[in-house]
């Protein structure tokens, strides 16, 4: 018997909450849309990539989001990426990524050039380079305090032409780049130079994910998909199907699975055992921005739930997927327009969604119904959690970055 896959709707019995004012905190100071955010991994800072030129890390207190106000202003390093007064489009901050020690911040600009900082503030270097001029903050009332800048570590310059992506590996002795250039770059941390460059694609590269320390994937808007391998100057493995670009790629927990999601309206999940999908998930009626595996099931921190994989599209729709089967388990209908970003919570339980709606949505997994929900005043580009699960991070298109303090 086929089971139908629930349609689930916001009029449900039991309405969700709303996040109330005394639990959100509002970080601002970017001058202009705020694309990336991302929790350190090892505790309260908060990094945003902005098109402003400028990444910014947050020193986010532990406590409730209200203790904030008493406690003082909030810190915050302004990691700036150009050396003039000039706010040039081309060094908009598209991406960042902490490595696993939460010790180093890698940004990617527009610029073409990937970016390394140091977690802890310098006091004083002895031997500073040129300072670069003092920028006149806004004065956004009596919040936020600015630190000293953080120090650039490295400046990783090979591509030439914006940088889509960038991850760090598990070790963290090895960062991956995707840029519109084409290729994918690794460097070498240890050297600060690149170890090696992966010229495949005909078009540019989205994404970027690692499966292991030396093996990762690259995808691009010229529909393929390719796992190459450190040392090897072939793919080790090619998937194509996809009949539009591919926007991201993503390996399961235990890098057995590759998800992916395109133009073309579906999301497939590829193994490295065949050529073809194993499973080839088709309900979406648009384009698929994003994917996520769910933190769950055989070698994860959550193994006795089921491993799930969700899509978010411009449809306005999330959808979660058994993967052992390729069934739809849910169709989350909530947003009413494209959803750029969804995350899962580190017990796997909820999904937080960010759409162009200007709304962030916190989902029950298992109940697929919104239990909490936050309407900001512009588009979110991204959310995520914090590593303990009650906090969540939002990035939006009228400069500003929120942190939700999350109770169930």
């Amino acid at each position: 018997m086929e089971i139908e896959p629930m349609e689930v709707s916001t009029s449900s019995a039991s309405l969700p909450s709303v996040i109330p004012n005394c639990d959100v905190t509002i970080l601002e100071g970017h001058s202009s849309e705020v694309f990336a955010c991302a929790w350190s991994p090892t505790g309260s800072l908060l990094a945003s990539g902005s098109g402003d030129s400028t990444a910014r890390i947050w020193t986010v207190g532990d406590g409730p989001c209200s203790s904030n106000m008493q406690n003082g202003p909030i810190k915050v390093s302004v990691l700036k990426h150009f050396k003039g007064r000039t706010n040039e489009k081309s060094k908009d901050v598209t991406t960042l990524d902490w490595n696993g020690e939460g010790t180093l911040l890698a940004t990617g600009s527009y610029d073409g050039q990937a970016r390394l900082w140091n977690r802890e503030e310098t006091v004083s270097a002895l031997i500073k380079p040129d300072p670069l001029p003092a920028i006149p903050e806004p004065e956004p009332g009596l919040l936020f305090l600015q630190a000293d800048s953080r120090e650039l570590i490295n400046t990783l310059t090979k591509h030439k032409g914006p940088i889509f992506s960038l991850k760090w590996n598990k070790k963290g002795d090895y960062l991956l780049s995707g840029s519109v250039d084409k290729t994918a770059i690794v460097w070498d941390i240890k050297t600060g130079e690149w170890k090696q460059q992966f010229e495949f694609h005909s078009a540019p590269t989205l994404d970027v994910d690692w499966r292991n320390n030396t093996q990762f994937a690259t995808c691009s808007t010229d529909n393929m998909i390719y796992v190459c391998k450190v040392g090897e100057n072939r793919p080790i493995k090619t998937f194509s199907g996809h009949q539009g670009e591919v926007n991201a790629i993503k390996w399961d927990p235990t890098g057995s699975l590759l998800a992916s999601c395109s133009d073309d309206y579906t999301a497939k999940i590829w193994s490295m055992k065949q050529d073809t999908c194993l499973h080839d998930l088709k309900d979406h009626a648009k384009e698929i921005y994003t994917i996520k595996w769910s933190p769950t099931g055989p070698g994860t921190n959550n193994p006795n739930q089921q491993l799930v994989l969700a899509s978010a599209s411009f449809d306005s729709t999330i959808k979660l997927w058994d993967v052992e089967t390729g069934n739809l388990l849910y169709s989350l209908s909530g947003h009413r327009d494209p959803v750029y970003s969804v995350a899962f919570s580190p017990n796997g339980e909820y999904l937080a969604s960010g759409s162009l709606d200007k709304c962030l949505h916190i989902w029950s997994v298992k109940e697929a119904k919104i239990v909490k929900t936050y309407t900001g005043s512009g588009g979110i580009f991204e959310v995520c959690w914090n590593k303990e699960g009650e906090k969540i991070a939002a990035c939006f298109a009228n400069n500003v970055v929120c942190v939700l303090d999350f109770r169930m």
